[in-house]
């Protein structure tokens, strides 16, 4: 992570001002290597811009923002042409996908969120909003590999119960770690047993805040993204099972993290030496569910995959149109993964109800 930071800032520095910018703005919510893949894509197609003479550029810094304000829809269907045709080491269909995601984000960011002096869009017009970007990963596929790497059944429960006892037990002869683990075991527990009785994303959960949380009709307001990247707060049940740890969570919140009463955070961490607590981040979530995993015998893992495991679950008992709904899902054609990680589960249960 280290090395991708440093390679990322000296690499940042040959881009463009409102490159700069994007990164920034996106630095809170992806990984030094995420980011650093994103400048590779802008590189490439910055170069490619200079060396066609769409940019009268002489180095990527210089590239302005009039030069992708006039880029033509041919100038798309060309850069896609070269990434698959005339590229040295011809890209994929799945790295040429990612290149173009990259690009989107870019043109969506300087057209809808960033703002000139007079509150203008920096970009005013937007030619890879008229891009479309083909899925590679079929929902078969994506089971396929998800197989035998979720929860299932009775381990939802036994993972949340491993958080809140097991895990004690087997660090209980290392001193730092057993006393993290009793300082932040309810805590732990609440969010692990909130994802797999919800769904909810890792980017979700890190932004609840308490006044977003309404226990009593298990329901909670959380910021989604619509089809056309607008944000928008929606309504997300959970089941009863996350009832009782949020319970148990918020009635020590604010006393066991020295919560300041301005923090409107959910969920807390008292980083060591802090005199107050604050909004736990992204990162932290991730690699607190990784730990637990690991001990618990699945170290492949991960926050995301309790949110496959619960809509695995779930999908089991409804059907993929409210299965798309509580997940937040654009479109069925996603949430049709879980309809192929059911296959086994359902062909069993027919099994079951014959033999009956």
């Amino acid at each position: 992570k280290n090395s991708d930071r440093k390679n990322l800032d000296q690499r940042l520095h040959l881009m463009p001002w409102f490159v700069q910018q994007f990164i920034d703005y996106k630095r809170p919510d992806l990984s030094p290597s995420t980011l650093l893949e994103y400048i590779r894509d802008y590189e490439s197609f910055f170069g490619w811009l200079r060396v066609e003479g769409l940019s009268t550029a002489g180095s990527n810094a210089e590239i302005t923002l009039l030069d992708l304000e006039t880029l033509h829809m041919d100038s798309i269907v060309g850069y896609r042409l070269h990434l698959t045709t005339r590229a040295e080491g011809t890209n994929t269909r799945v790295t040429v996908s990612r290149k173009l995601s990259a690009l989107r984000s870019l043109f969506h960011y300087l057209s809808q969120i960033a703002e000139d002096e007079n509150f203008y869009p920096l970009l005013k017009r937007n030619i890879m909003a008229k891009v479309e970007i083909k899925r590679i990963h079929k929902p078969k596929d994506t089971a396929a590999k998800l197989k035998g790497k979720i929860l299932e059944d009775e381990e939802l429960l036994e993972f949340v119960g491993y958080i809140y006892e097991g895990y004690g037990r087997d660090v209980e002869a290392n001193k730092q770690a057993y006393y993290s683990f009793q300082l932040n075991r309810e805590r732990d527990a609440c969010i692990a047993s909130l994802i797999l009785n919800s769904g909810l994303r890792v980017s979700e959960v890190v932004n609840l805040n308490v006044d977003d949380l309404d226990v009593n009709n298990k329901l909670l307001y959380v910021y989604r993204k619509g089809n056309n990247d607008e944000t928008f707060k929606t309504p997300v049940y959970f089941r009863e099972q996350a009832k009782d740890d949020l319970s148990l969570y918020l009635s020590l919140r604010q006393a066991r993290y020295k919560t300041p009463k301005r923090e409107k955070a959910l969920f807390i961490a008292l980083p060591n030496g802090s005199q107050e607590g604050k909004r736990m981040t992204k990162r932290a979530i991730q690699e607190m569910i990784i730990k637990y995993a690991k001990r618990f015998g699945k170290p492949y893992l991960t926050v995301h995959k309790l949110r496959h495991s619960f809509a695995t679950d779930y999908y089991l008992q409804n059907d993929i149109y409210k299965t798309k709904e509580q997940l937040g899902h654009a479109s069925t054609e996603t949430t049709e993964v879980y309809a192929h990680l059911t296959d086994k589960t359902m062909s069993e249960a027919i099994e079951r109800r014959v033999e009956s």
